[in-house]
């Protein structure tokens, strides 16, 4: 029996060798996890978030533990655009990863600002556009919340590049299909979903939230069904490509994933209990389908139902 084929088509050029993606904010710039394996074995490297200047995150603390998942309050914390295409990309460039930059703004002028700067920087093969940022100017609420404001800002920058861009879906709003088209009818290439889902913590001993910055969000296996139930719903509702992200901790939930409507998986909260997580799922995806004979591909959709 021959090898199955692991590639997957995101559209606009963008061809992954395997469908196993990192998730962006878990894997930081690709150096932190390179000591422990090449990362151009995976299918592309998705980078912490990326906005006009840096910025410092959160006030502390930052993280805390859940019933099977992780709070995080982060902030957003990263290098800015000019330091990470003179001091993130060369590394990235000399490892031959498929590289995906997440990129994300305060106001539709700061995504601008950020696209522009990555037009022609040699290695970036797409984008990712994080619509979970809230709106400074719309009074903090988020651009993916309502189909309006998200597929007007993925218009403008479908307007200034041909890179392909994949639009990452929140589930904090209350219609992700409806998102979806928005975005799809904007010029999206590709959606990636879902963004971590808002939840708190409260010490009880101290009566006081136990992240600085009161909420954060939840990701890991406990937001695993939502995840999967979204991506199902959003795959029903576009024609482009759905990346499926969500508490993905072995192969079987990549493999759901991808039954659902999943072209390609991002793994992230996982990498936290076993660096080598991605390579792991990559392996029982590749095993699953040589016992199955079938091949990336035929998977995506493949979900049976009555």
């Amino acid at each position: 029996m021959s090898a199955p084929d692991l590639s997957v088509d995101l559209g606009r050029g963008l061809v992954l060798a395997n469908p196993v993606m990192t998730a962006s904010g878990t894997f930081g710039y690709g150096e932190e996890v390179s000591r422990y394996f090449d990362i151009s074995r995976l299918g592309a490297v998705v980078v912490k978030g990326i906005s006009a200047q840096p910025r410092p995150g959160n006030s502390p603390p930052r993280v805390v533990e859940t019933p099977s998942g992780m709070l995080n309050s982060i902030g957003l914390q990263n290098v800015g655009v000019e330091r990470f295409i003179s001091e993130k990309m060369p590394f990235l460039r000399s490892t031959g990863a498929q590289v995906i930059v997440n990129i994300l703004g305060g106001s539709v002028e700061e995504y601008i600002q950020v696209c522009e700067r990555l037009i022609g920087v040699d290695g970036i093969a797409a984008l990712e556009i994080n619509i979970s940022c809230p709106n400074v100017k719309e009074g903090g609420v988020a651009f993916g919340m309502k189909p309006g404001p998200a597929g007007a800002l993925v218009k403008v920058l479908r307007d200034l590049t041909d890179m392909h861009l994949m639009v990452k879906l929140s589930p904090n709003c209350g219609d992700i299909a409806g998102v979806a088209r928005a975005v799809e009818a904007a010029g999206a290439d590709s959606l990636s979903l879902i963004n971590a889902i808002t939840g708190m913590e409260i010490s009880v001993k101290t009566r006081r939230p136990i992240l600085g910055n009161i909420v954060g969000g939840l990701s890991g296996p406990a937001i695993r069904p939502v995840a999967l139930r979204m991506v199902y719903e959003v795959h029903q509702a576009v024609k482009i490509p759905v990346v499926g992200i969500g508490g993905i901790m072995e192969g079987d939930h990549a493999l759901q994933f991808m039954m659902a409507g999943a072209s390609a998986i991002q793994v992230g909260t996982a990498v936290f209990t076993d660096p080598l997580v991605h390579l792991k799922i990559l392996e029982q995806i590749r095993e699953f389908l040589y016992q199955s004979g079938e091949n990336a591909r035929d998977l995506v959709g493949s979900l049976l139902i009555g």
